[in-house]
């Protein structure tokens, strides 16, 4: 009896001293259970951007699944279409990606899981929800095709690749995801609001022009104007051209009193708050309401654009304007209208 209790005992402390691995993440796992635990997540909320339990876009809500398996997908539907082994809509299987075309924009741009007996699951705009494929009104008619990844998944592990996913974007080979702008620049790229390089770099602490700055908001806002462009620097065949006319006739982006709009000319930080206030109405969203700590020590009261900036602290959805300076003259960067223009959108 004795000797069997040591057994016991011997056997309990060599399971304790295994070291306790604190990841969900497994090596390898079969379609059915990619299925099973994507469905799991039924009826988790829509975000903008989101990519957590707490709240997923179409393709974070997919990234987030398979990287439960150890499968390392890209950020957007678009890309992550671009990957895995096409499959017929007759041999897709449990845990197959399908692919939906023209949802918000043109070509790919919806991902979901299959589930089997025609029938898919994904994040739509009210939430992580199934649909038919060959029924449902809306999806039916946008089936653009299917991906099968699951024979990309790790069976060992890999540190340094790990590390590699965790310091920088799939999407942007400079954006580190820890950038504090990192979720706002991968929802407005999914969105088709701003873009990235041909050399696959996004550059987010680079300065943003004023045509640049009026195209990517009316890639969002989608305005029309009645009349062609009439500033001297904007040449009416300019790609930023009906951009520019749009929202300088609804009184977004005005020109100078010279008669030239600037188009080249860099965005400080005080326009970028007081643009993206006219375009999405900053201060009507937090109804007057700024608290002391939420102003900034450099930009005085009297300022013309004090309340806008002010604003824009209190709705920031990143970190981007959580400082005790605003530095109010200082050329606005890729990253600061990100986090700007998705903090707009993202608070109704």
């Amino acid at each position: 009896m004795r000797k069997r209790l040591i057994q016991t005992l011997l056997a309990v402390f060599l399971i304790s001293s295994i070291p306790f691995i604190s990841s969900t993440k497994v090596s390898a796992a079969t379609p059915d259970e990619i299925a099973t635990f994507a469905e799991k997540f039924y009826g988790t909320p829509y975000k903008f951007g989101g990519t957590t339990p707490g709240g997923f876009d179409c393709s974070g809500y997919i990234q987030y699944v398979f990287n439960n398996f150890n499968i390392s997908l890209p950020r957007t539907s678009e890309d992550q279409f671009r990957v895995g082994t096409s499959i017929s809509k007759e041999n897709l299987k449990p845990g197959d990606l399908v692919f939906f075309a023209n949802t918000y924009k043109k070509g790919i741009s919806h991902t979901g899981i299959y589930l089997g007996n025609n029938e898919f699951i994904s994040a739509k705009s009210r939430g992580v929800l199934k649909a038919n494929l060959k029924t449902d009104p809306y999806w039916a008619p946008k089936y653009a095709g299917a991906k099968r990844v699951t024979t990309n998944i790790k069976v060992a592990f890999d540190p340094v690749q790990v590390k590699q996913d965790e310091q920088m974007s799939d999407v942007f080979k400079d954006l580190s995801v820890k950038h504090p702008a990192y979720e706002a620049i991968i929802a407005l790229y999914e969105i088709g609001v701003i873009n990235g390089y041909e050399d696959s770099t996004f550059r987010p602490e680079k300065s943003i022009t004023r045509g640049q700055a009026a195209a990517m908001i009316n890639r969002k806002l989608k305005l029309e104007a009645s009349t062609q462009v009439t500033f001297t620097d904007v040449k009416p065949n300019h790609q930023y051209a009906a951009d520019i006319a749009a929202l300088n006739e609804a009184g977004i982006f005005q020109g100078y009193e010279t008669g030239e709009f600037g188009i080249n000319d860099k965005l400080t930080r005080a326009h970028l708050a007081a643009i993206v206030d006219r375009a999405f109405d900053l201060q009507g969203k937090i109804n007057g309401e700024v608290q002391v700590a939420n102003k900034y020590t450099d930009v005085p009261s009297s300022h013309w654009a004090a309340d806008v900036i002010h604003a824009l602290k209190t709705l920031d959805q990143t970190t981007v304007f959580q400082t005790s300076e605003f530095n109010i003259g200082k050329e606005a960067t890729r990253a600061d209208f990100s986090a700007a223009i998705y903090s707009a959108i993202s608070v109704k």
